[in-house]
C-alpha cells in the first residue's frame, strides 16, 4: 500500500530526510519512531502530499506522489501532529466541511461520513459544542474523525495519542486496531508502550535516515531485559549514551 524508495527532503543546505526507504502492507501498523527533529514528521509529510521531496519516490496504493497528488490524498487519512481544526467551529460543522471537501455535491455521502465519524470517535455529546471550547483529548478526536472520515484504504497518524488520558489512550488505541485489517497505517509516536500495545512493525529513524526496521518483538531483543527504551537510545544515539 506504501513503498518509499531513497526519500530526499532538503531545507536550503540541510538535509531533513537522507534516502528513507521502506514498504507498508495493509493490515500492518508501522510504529514509526525517532527522537525530535530525527525527520519522522517531514517524512509524512512527502507522503502525504505536504510537503515535496527533494528526491525518491513514494506510491500510495500504486499512484505516485509527485505524478497524482490529488489521487493519493483521497487514498490518505492524516492525522498531523496537535490535530490542527478551525476552532471557531462547532464539531459537527468541521466535520461537515472536510466531508464537502472529501464528497463534493453528494449531500447524503457527506451526512453518512460525518455520522459514521461522530459515532466511531464518541462524539455525538459534543457535536454541536465550538472545537476551541474542547478538552485536548477531545480536539485529538476530532483530528482523529477528520482522518478516517472518508474510510481511506492508508492512515497516516503523527501523535495520535498526544494529550489524551489514559482510557482515551487505550479507546483510540482499540479504534486504530480496529480499523487495521483492511488498512495500512503509520503512526508516529513518542510513546514506547504503544509500540507494545500497537505496532505490528518498527521502524526507528534517526539523523533523516532508517537505522532498525523490525517487528517489537525482534527490537526487544535486542536488550537482555527486553527493554525498548535502551533499544531505542542505543540505536539513536550510539552504543553506551547516557
Amino acid at each position: 500500500m506504501i513503498e518509499v524508495q531513497n526519500l530526499i527532503k532538503d531545507f536550503g543546505p540541510i538535509r531533513a530526510v537522507a534516502g528513507v526507504s521502506f514498504r507498508v502492507n495493509r493490515g500492518d501498523i508501522l510504529g514509526f519512531l525517532g527522537p525530535n527533529g530525527a525527520g519522522k514528521s517531514t517524512t509524512m509529510k512527502m507522503l502525504t502530499g505536504f510537503l515535496a521531496p527533494s528526491g525518491g519516490t513514494a506510491r500510495v496504493d500504486g499512484l505516485d506522489v509527485r505524478a497524482d497528488p490529488v489521487g493519493v490524498k483521497r487514498r490518505i487519512g492524516y492525522l498531523p501532529e496537535s490535530s490542527p481544526s478551525y476552532p471557531e467551529m462547532t464539531v459537527e460543522e468541521f466535520l461537515g466541511f472536510v466531508a464537502a471537501v472529501r464528497f463534493p455535491g453528494d449531500a447524503a455521502a457527506q451526512a453518512g461520513a460525518v455520522e459514521r465519524a461522530l459515532g466511531l470517535c464518541f462524539l455525538g455529546d459534543v457535536r454541536r459544542q465550538p472545537i476551541e471550547t474542547l478538552s485536548k483529548g477531545y480536539k485529538q478526536r476530532v483530528g482523529f474523525a477528520q482522518a478516517v472520515l472518508h474510510d481511506p484504504p492508508v492512515l497516516v497518524l503523527d501523535e495520535p495519542t498526544d494529550g489524551l488520558d489514559p482510557n482515551q489512550k487505550r479507546e483510540v488505541r482499540r479504534i486504530i486496531a480496529g480499523m487495521a485489517k483492511e488498512k495500512a497505517v503509520i503512526l508516529s509516536t513518542h510513546i514506547l508502550e504503544e509500540v507494545d500495545a500497537l505496532c505490528t512493525r518498527v521502524i526507528i529513524i534517526a539523523r533523516g535516515r532508517v537505522v532498525c526496521d523490525e517487528t517489537p518483538a525482534s527490537l526487544r531483543a535486542r536488550h537482555p531485559e527486553g527493554r525498548l527504551d535502551e533499544v531505542f537510545r542505543e540505536l539513536t544515539l550510539g552504543p553506551g549514551a547516557a
